[in-house]
């Protein structure tokens, strides 16, 4: 064998052991790009960057290499958020985060586990509001348990400029991120509560489930931008629900991100997604998803939309 086909063969190791590290380590890097980017496409795109990085990168010298991994991650979705924002023209007042949905009687599938585990859509629309450094500093160290000399390097602050970003960022999520709620089953029945009585026009049945400062967030997307719209108070939010209640269609009972959540399902498709945050017995944020691009890539099979029921 010439030396020439041994340092061949040694690349090529190199490159599989590499590929084997990377995939053991993608959950992870999935779930803090997902939390940096509230998208599940961007979130893909941002591990396949960290992939690339990686194959073209020297790392023989790293000692930890699922640190370094993520801090790749967390450089490429700061840059990728500080370019949404000079880009974005959706007020973000509208804005429903990327979903990950599974239906509701099945095993919670591995991706969508790490993906969603402790992040709800109502702290990921808080985490929305954040500038680009204050999320990276909090999502990296509060969430990931990053340290701040790590995540200075990256947002090219000082460690204790970088502590205060993640103060800042903390508390500004304790102010605005709900409680939690109860046990999943109780949930699911406040939101199958709150959806009959919607059907049966009950308004006093949907006042008993809502609470009274209830925040109804809707996101049309660019096709149906007319839905957008935010909707405060239990009684503001009840005719809104009294009203799409005429509308008739079938159903699906998922959870989306781990919350209570239906889909209405039109002509084989999903037309809308509607997740409920729930505290104390009480229904506290609406999340409803009516953006057709993104419902279409919710991922649910046609046997799983084949289920809904009327």
């Amino acid at each position: 064998m010439t030396g020439r086909e041994r340092g061949d063969r040694r690349v090529d190791h190199d490159k599989e052991f590499l590929a084997r590290r990377f995939d053991a380590d993608r959950g992870h890097l999935r779930a803090v790009a997902y939390r940096m980017l509230g998208s599940v496409s961007e979130a893909e795109d941002a591990v396949q960057e960290a992939w690339f990085k990686l194959s073209r990168s020297d790392v023989s010298g790293v000692e930890n290499l699922s640190g370094w991994l993520t801090t790749v991650v967390g450089r490429v979705c700061l840059d990728m958020l500080r370019s949404r924002g000079s880009r974005r023209e959706d007020p973000l007042e509208y804005y429903v985060p990327d979903p990950v949905v599974r239906v509701a009687d099945t095993t919670d599938p591995e991706h969508a586990a790490e993906l969603t585990e402790s992040v709800g859509l109502a702290l990921l629309v808080v985490l929305d509001t954040l500038g680009p450094a204050e999320r990276l500093a909090f999502v990296l160290h509060d969430m990931f348990a990053v340290s701040f000399d790590e995540i200075a390097k990256i947002v090219d602050r000082t460690p204790a400029a970088t502590r205060q970003l993640a103060s800042r960022a903390r508390r500004r999520v304790q102010d605005a991120t709900p409680a939690p709620g109860p046990d999943a089953r109780r949930q699911r029945e406040i939101a199958d509560a709150f959806l009959a009585a919607a059907h049966g026009g009950d308004f006093e049945g949907l006042l008993a489930v809502l609470d009274p400062d209830v925040v109804l967030r809707a996101d049309g997307g660019r096709t149906l931008a007319a839905v957008s719209q935010v909707v405060r108070g239990a009684e503001a939010v009840i005719a809104q629900a009294l009203t799409y209640a005429k509308f008739r269609t079938d159903t699906l009972r998922v959870v989306a991100n781990g919350q209570p959540a239906v889909l209405s399902v039109v002509k084989g498709r999903p037309g809308s997604l509607m997740t409920f945050t729930i505290v104390e017995d009480r229904i506290v944020a609406l999340h409803i998803l009516a953006d057709p691009e993104r419902l279409a890539t919710l991922g649910l099979s046609a046997e799983d939309l084949a289920r809904a029921t009327s």
